[in-house]
C-alpha cells in the first residue's frame, strides 16, 4: 500500500473571512491496529508533512495497521494560504479542527519543533473541555515551546526588532531553505498570547521528549526548562548527544520508533484498553 492521497479540509477561521483550506494525508487503522492509539504528526515552523520523520512514521504505521494523520498548516506545504499571514493561534485552531474531524479515540501526538508547542497547547485545550482522554501521550522532538519569544525575539538585535514592529516583518535567513523566512509582527504578538513557560504546564498525559544536544535552533537547555514546567505529568527526557535539530538520521528515527512503541503500551499498572470494544 502506498502513502494515502492528499485530500483537503475547509476549516472555519474564527476571525472570519474565507475558511482555511488544509491539506492532509490520513491513513485509517486496519485490523488489530485499531486496538492501539492512532498517531498524529504536528510539523514544525515552515516545515511540511513531506518531511523525513513524517514519512518514516507513515511507513511505521502502515506496517502495523495503525491510524496515522499528518497535515500542513495554512501557508505550509500543500495547504493554501500565505505563510506570512499565519501565527501560532491560527495553526493551533487548524490543528484542533483537523484532529477532531480526522480521528477517533485516544491518539499519540508527535510534535516536532513548533509542533511540540502546538501539541502542548492542544493538550491544554482538551483539558479545558474535559477531553484529556483523547490523548494517549505526547512525543515531542526538539520542542520549540514559546520559540517566538524565547528563541527568536530575545535573540534579535534591536534593529531587527524595530523592523518587525515598524514595518511588520523581518526576513530571517534560513539554513533549511534558500529563501529567508518572514518573522512578522503578527507572529510575535500572537505568540505572546500563547506562552506556556510562565507557569506549570499540564499535558494530562505521558510525555516523552527527544532532544539533540547539537541542536543549533532549540538548545538542549530549553528542553530542561520545559521539563521543569511539566512537573505534574510523567515525563521522559532523552538526550541524543550528537543529534541536530532535524533528528532525521537512521539512528534518530530508531529512537523515535522506540518512543512510539513505549507510548503505545499502557502505563505500568494500568490494564490495556480494547479500542475496538
Amino acid at each position: 500500500m502506498t502513502e494515502p492521497d492528499i485530500d483537503f479540509l475547509d476549516i472555519p477561521n474564527p476571525a472570519g473571512g474565507a475558511p482555511w483550506r488544509i491539506a492532509r494525508r490520513l491513513r485509517p487503522a486496519v485490523g488489530a491496529g485499531a486496538r492501539s492509539p492512532g498517531l498524529v504528526w504536528l510539523g514544525g515552523f515552515a516545515s511540511d508533512m513531506a518531511s523525513t520523520k513524517a514519512g518514516f512514521l507513515d511507513a511505521w504505521a502502515r506496517e502495523r495497521g495503525r491510524a496515522f494523520l499528518r497535515f500542513d498548516y495554512a501557508g505550509h506545504g500543500a495547504s493554501e494560504g500565505s505563510f506570512a499571514d499565519g501565527c501560532i493561534g491560527d495553526w493551533l485552531e487548524q490543528t484542533a479542527a483537523v484532529f477532531e474531524r480526522s480521528t477517533t479515540g485516544p491518539q499519540i501526538v508527535i510534535g516536532s519543533s513548533m509542533g511540540g508547542w502546538i501539541a502542548l497547547l492542544l493538550a491544554r485545550r482538551f483539558a479545558e473541555k474535559g477531553a484529556s482522554d483523547r490523548l494517549a501521550g505526547l512525543i515531542l522532538l526538539a520542542p520549540a515551546v514559546d520559540f517566538t519569544e524565547e528563541l527568536i525575539w530575545k535573540a534579535l538585535p534591536e534593529e531587527a526588532q524595530r523592523e518587525i514592529m515598524e514595518k511588520g516583518a523581518w526576513m530571517r535567513a534560513s539554513q533549511y531553505s534558500p529563501d529567508p523566512t518572514p518573522i512578522t509582527r503578527k507572529l510575535i504578538e500572537d505568540g505572546r498570547s500563547h506562552l506556556l513557560l510562565g507557569g506549570v504546564i499540564r499535558a494530562h498525559a505521558r510525555v516523552h521528549i527527544l532532544q539533540g544536544m547539537a541542536d543549533p535552533d532549540v538548545p538542549w537547555r530549553h528542553a530542561l526548562t520545559l521539563v521543569e514546567h511539566l512537573s505534574f505529568d510523567p515525563v521522559t527526557l532523552t538526550f541524543i548527544a550528537d543529534g541536530d535539530h532535524r533528528l532525521s538520521r537512521e539512528q534518530d528515527l530508531a529512537q523515535l520508533a522506540s518512543a512510539v512503541e513505549l507510548m503505545s503500551a499502557p502505563p505500568p499498572g494500568e490494564p490495556a484498553r480494547d479500542l475496538l470494544s
